[in-house]
C-alpha cells in the first residue's frame, strides 16, 4: 500500500497539471477573436522588422549584404516573440485567475502551486511555439530565406535551453501581479521592456553602452539569441553551442527553484494580507 499511494498521488498530481493546460487551451479558444488580432499584429510587427533590413540599402546607399540582415532581424523578432510569449504566460498565471474570477478557487484548492505552474509552463512553451511557426510559415510567403547549411538542431536546443531560463523569469515577475493587484500586471511589462532593451534583439549587444553591456550577460535571451544566430547564420557547429546553451541550462537550474520559493513566500503573505481578491 505505501508503494501505491505516491505512485497515485504522482498520477494526480500529473492529471491536475494537465487540467490546467486543457483549461488554459479553452481559453484561448473562448477568446479566440483576441488571439486572431494578436497573432496579426505580431506578424505584421515581424514582416515591418524585417523589411527594415530589406530596405536598409535603399536607405543607406551602401552596399550591404541584404539576406543575412533580413535573417538577422528575423531571427531576433521570432526568438523575441517566443520568449516574450512564454514569459507573458505564466507571468501573468495570477493576472489570468483574476480576470476569471476563480484566484479564490485555484489558490485554495488541495493542489501543489507547482502543480500550477507547471502546467501554466507546458501551456506557454506549446503555444508559444504554434504561435511563432504561424509568423514564420507567413513571413516565408514574403521573403526568400536561405537557410542552408545552418545548424537546425543547434538553434532548436538553443530555443529550448532559453525557454528554461526564461520560466524562471517568469515565475519571478509572476510574483508582482500577486502582491500588487492594482498593478502589478503592468508591472510585468515593464520587467519584459527592460529585457528587450539588453538582450541584443535587434542588434548586437556590443553597440550598447558599457554598463548596460554588463545587464546584458544577466539576461538568458541575450545567448539564446547569439546562439541562435551563430547556428543559423554563421552555421556554428555543437562545440561553439554547447558553452552557452550549458548556461541557458544553469541559469534555469537556478531560477525557477528561485522563483518557486519567491513565489510560495508571496502566496502565503498574499493569503494573510487579503490579497486574493477577484477584481485589481
Amino acid at each position: 500500500m505505501t508503494a501505491i499511494a505516491p505512485k497515485r498521488s504522482m498520477w494526480r498530481e500529473i492529471s491536475a497539471s494537465y487540467a490546467f493546460v486543457e483549461r488554459n487551451f479553452n481559453m484561448t479558444k473562448r477568446y479566440w477573436g483576441w488571439e486572431m488580432v494578436w497573432l496579426i499584429y505580431s506578424i505584421a510587427n515581424a514582416l515591418a522588422i524585417t523589411y527594415i533590413g530589406a530596405g536598409t540599402e535603399a536607405i543607406s546607399g551602401v552596399k550591404i549584404n541584404v539576406p543575412y540582415l533580413v535573417l538577422y532581424l528575423l531571427i531576433g523578432s521570432l526568438v523575441w516573440g517566443y520568449l516574450s510569449m512564454v514569459f507573458h504566460s505564466i507571468s501573468e498565471v495570477v493576472a489570468w485567475e483574476r480576470w476569471e474570477g476563480t484566484i479564490e478557487y485555484t489558490f485554495m484548492a488541495p493542489i501543489s502551486r507547482l502543480t500550477h505552474l507547471i502546467g501554466q509552463t507546458i501551456y506557454s512553451v506549446i503555444y508559444g511555439l504554434m504561435f511563432t511557426c504561424v509568423i514564420f510559415l507567413v513571413v516565408t510567403l514574403f521573403f526568400r530565406l536561405n537557410l542552408a547549411g545552418a545548424n537546425l538542431l543547434g538553434a532548436l536546443a538553443a530555443l529550448a535551453a532559453g525557454s528554461v531560463s526564461f520560466i524562471g523569469f517568469g515565475i519571478m515577475a509572476s510574483v508582482l501581479p500577486l502582491l500588487y493587484p492594482e498593478r502589478g500586471a503592468q508591472m510585468t511589462h515593464v520587467f519584459e521592456a527592460l529585457l528587450l532593451l539588453v538582450s541584443g534583439v535587434y542588434y548586437p549587444v556590443s553597440v550598447l553602452p558599457r554598463w548596460i553591456q554588463s545587464v546584458a550577460r544577466v539576461s538568458p535571451a541575450t545567448y539564446a539569441l547569439e546562439s541562435m544566430r551563430a547556428a543559423l547564420l554563421d552555421h556554428a557547429g555543437w562545440g561553439a553551442l554547447l558553452p552557452n546553451i550549458g548556461l541557458l541550462l544553469a541559469m534555469g537550474l537556478v531560477t525557477i527553484p528561485a522563483g518557486l520559493f519567491i513565489f510560495k513566500r508571496a502566496e502565503r503573505y498574499a493569503k494573510r494580507s487579503g490579497r486574493l481578491k477577484r477584481t485589481g
